[in-house]
């Protein structure tokens, strides 16, 4: 039965990593808790004469340097003074040049939250009146792009390795005191300290390209990493791995000290490293709780405490759970997971889920502040799957509970079953001796060859034991010890060597088919394991969403600024035109289709697809796209899309200064001479 579980194991780990990865890679660039509140000029905004200074307004505080904030003219050169400045806590503005030409200009900001999660955008307005401008929407990979991805994976990481480490160590100390001498769960642990200890480096050396330019080349930067050393994330991280080094010395303790004392010294040792590993581990959720979404915000006193005990609590029961799954699978058949253990950690568990709950809830309620934030917001989606995951968990756990409940009452019929079988092969052994002492005596032919006779006998006598096994350990030990002095004495030390390691390894193997032969054992192994993987998948929607912006702020950001929440909402109202042309030349008729996403102020996403008369896709030497609404005497608004694939064209950040009625004109050149502009109107906004 075991041969075929393990290879089903380790592909249900694999599927479920591969789950959590994906959603990790479908994350996107981190969202964060800072949010652009208002803003002037205001976006959209056609104002008569030029102003002397923007100003950006955001949720919470943010950091700058000198190019978080820039004005760019419609020819994409820079028009502010230099660094910004704070004038009321979230309000920050940037002076201009003097006697600025009317136009469109481009307000491009790159920020990073008090929360440490980077935040970019850019909106437009106008002098006098809207022009043409160069400059593309204001895109950054601050926050994305592949170093964003790592960013973000070093943080699942960190997550895991900090909930295997705190949760695996409680487990060992507080359920199962045997398992500090247990190589599995030895390994378990410190595989979780040395992943959260990489992965907090990887942090380290990624933040200041993570919050700047989003290039691999400056992770190396030692100009970078001294800034990041001085903000609040970096001092966090660092903290994080001054902690790791007493984390290290309260593991070498648990699994080496600690196994070697007697029970009585054990007592008084497990009472400082309760207190010591609580400390240490309080102090490692400090460091996630005093730089991220705790830290900022509505009653962030409260909040932190609050977040260290959430974090301990998930690694009590998660960490708790890999460590039981670990033991359950891997413990040797010498010392198998008690019942007593699976029944501690299922209080422990309890415990832990009652916490979650209630910190849960407060949690909600101030990262959300209203029930509809639950749907109208990605947070508040992202916390729906949570708590949904966290339901399944709990109904598995369930399960779990029923199966800990009938170990625990067959544990005791086993036990008496061993002590049977050990009788019983106790005095078959006690005969078998006195028989053999009866032959001795009662066959004086064969007194001529006793060394042969003896090793003959010892040899068999070892055989019979392999093939019938002890009930025992100590039985075993017995057997094998008479064997082996037997054929000692004949000369042949190394054969007895030999037997008496078959017989353990058999003796083993046979414990260990009757430990997973346990149907109430199987069965809380296979609910343990579909918990692990419920919660490999809940610790990645976890990780994605202290990286999502709150409900709560974004429903502010909406509501102080109306144009912008349209700008980026999820569209509803995408506008597709689509125009049929003929350029005159060979090949020279089709169809162009324009779908603009979503169709409102500020930025867009545009896709264009050519195809023929009979709808095939096919590649033409150049299209573009130009937007005009002669009504405010706006445009053309150029816009050259980049080719995709066969026949499709797309730009994101398509900027629309103002809503109305708008021309959307595309030009389509088949060939070195044959082009055509064909154009439909469109209201967009």
């Amino acid at each position: 039965m075991t041969q075929t579980i393990a290879p089903r194991v380790r592909t249900l780990v694999l599927l479920l990593l591969a789950a959590a990865c994906a959603l990790l890679a479908a994350a996107g660039p981190a969202s964060a808790h800072a949010a652009l509140t208002g803003s002037d000029p205001q976006q959209g905004a056609v104002v008569d004469k030029a102003p002397a200074q923007v100003s950006l307004t955001f949720s919470e505080s943010v950091s700058m340097d000198d190019d978080s904030l820039r004005i760019l003219d419609p020819k994409g050169k820079r028009v502010d003074e230099g660094r910004p400045s704070g004038t009321g806590g979230t309000t920050y503005t940037v002076k201009l040049h003097a006697g600025l030409p009317d136009g469109t200009y481009t307000v491009t900001y790159q920020v990073v939250s008090a929360d440490s999660h980077p935040v970019a955008g850019a909106y437009t307005f106008s002098i006098g009146a809207p022009s043409e401008t160069s400059v593309s929407v204001y895109s950054t990979d601050a926050g994305g792009g592949a170093v964003g991805w790592l960013y973000g994976l070093g943080r699942y990481v960190s997550y895991a390795g900090f909930t295997v480490l705190v949760g695996g160590a409680a487990f060992v100390l507080v359920c199962w005191p045997r398992g500090s001498g247990v190589r599995p769960v030895q390994r378990l642990v410190v595989s979780g300290w040395l992943a959260l200890t990489a992965a907090t480096l990887l942090l380290l050396l990624l933040r200041g390209s993570y919050t700047s330019s989003g290039k691999f080349g400056d992770v190396l930067d030692l100009s970078l990493l001294g800034e990041v050393l001085q903000t609040k994330p970096g001092a966090a991280l660092v903290s994080r791995l001054l902690l790791l080094a007493a984390a290290a010395l309260f593991v070498a303790v648990l699994f080496g000290a600690y196994e070697k004392r007697e029970d009585e010294e054990k007592r008084d040792l497990t009472f400082g490293l309760a207190v010591g590993g609580t400390v240490v581990a309080a102090g490692l959720a400090a460091t996630w709780a005093m730089s991220e979404h705790a830290s900022v915000g509505l009653q962030a006193g409260i909040a932190m405490p609050v977040d260290v005990v959430h974090l301990l609590a998930v690694a009590a029961w998660l960490g708790g759970l890999t460590s039981l799954l670990v033991a359950l699978y891997r413990a040797p058949a010498e010392t198998p997971v008690s019942a007593l253990a699976v029944r501690r950690f299922s209080r422990v568990a309890f415990g832990s889920v009652v916490a979650l709950v209630v910190t849960g809830t407060y949690q909600s309620w101030r990262q959300l502040g209203s029930w509809t934030a639950f749907t109208d917001t990605r947070y508040g989606q992202l916390l729906l799957v949570k708590i949904a995951l966290v339901a399944v968990l709990v109904g598995i756990a369930y399960l779990s509970r029923r199966w800990t409940a009938r170990l625990a009452e067959a544990a005791p019929a086993v036990i008496r079953q061993r002590e049977r079988t050990t009788e019983e092969q106790g005095v078959g052994a006690a005969v078998g001796s006195k028989a053999g002492k009866t032959e001795k005596a009662g066959t004086p032919e064969k007194a001529g060859t006793p060394k042969k006779a003896e090793a003959s006998g010892a040899a068999s006598g070892a055989a019979k034991a392999m093939n019938t096994g002890a009930g025992s350990g100590e039985s075993a030990d017995t057997g094998s010890g008479k064997a082996a002095a037997a054929v000692s004495g004949s000369g042949d030390s190394r054969r007895a060597a030999q037997l008496a390691r078959q017989r353990a390894a058999v003796d083993a193997a046979r414990r260990k088919r009757q430990r997973d032969a346990d149907p109430q054992r199987f069965g809380l192994r296979r609910s343990v394991l579909a918990e692990a993987g419920v919660a490999v998948v809940l610790l990645a929607v976890t990780t994605v969403l202290t990286q999502t912006e709150p409900g709560r702020t974004e429903e502010e950001a909406k509501a102080a600024n109306p144009s912008s929440a349209a700008a980026t909402s999820p569209a509803s109202g995408a506008v597709t035109l689509d125009m049929p042309f003929d350029t005159g030349g060979q090949n020279g008729k089709g169809v162009v289709r324009v779908e603009l996403d979503p169709a409102r102020v500020g930025a867009n996403d545009l896709h264009l697809y050519v195809e023929r008369p009979n709808g095939d896709a096919f590649d033409i030497p150049e299209v573009k796209v130009a937007f005009t609404q002669k009504a405010k005497d706006i445009g053309p608004l150029p816009v050259v899309p980049d080719h995709i694939t066969t026949g499709h064209w797309s730009a994101s950040g398509v900027q629309i200064p103002i809503a109305g009625d708008w021309e959307v004109a595309v030009t389509v050149r088949t060939s070195g001479i044959d082009q055509v502009t064909v154009s439909k109107n469109a209201q967009i906004g």
